[in-house]
């Protein structure tokens, strides 16, 4: 489930039969509940809404989903290969790198 760029995982709890998501990609901590799935998406909304309010009530920057850009630390052996990978197909190794992980990341 995403909203306003914010992505959240949804859990059953089989003991307190509730649904409790959090927000994956924010260092802060947004998490929720809901008694049902049709109640999901608006709690899930109202959870982010109140985050980013109460970060404008205290002047601050709510943390916002990731900038795109991250640094990947690798060995000597792996950056090369890496980089003559993506040379093969003439490409930057961002490029590269990028395609690789997306194909990854659908998975």
């Amino acid at each position: 489930m995403e909203y306003k760029g914010y992505v959240a995982e949804v859990e059953y709890d089989d003991t307190t039969t509730v649904l409790q998501e959090r927000v994956l990609n924010t260092r802060d901590v947004i998490s929720f509940e809901a008694d049902s799935a049709s109640e999901m998406r608006r709690a899930f909304e109202a959870a982010v809404g109140d985050y980013l309010e109460f970060c404008a009530e205290r002047g601050e920057e709510p943390d916002r989903p990731y900038s795109g850009k991250f640094l990947i630390r690798a060995t000597v052996q792996l950056h090369r290969a890496a980089a003559v990978a993506a040379a093969r197909e003439r490409k930057s190794l961002n490029q590269w790198a990028t395609e690789v992980l997306a194909r990854a990341a659908q998975g």
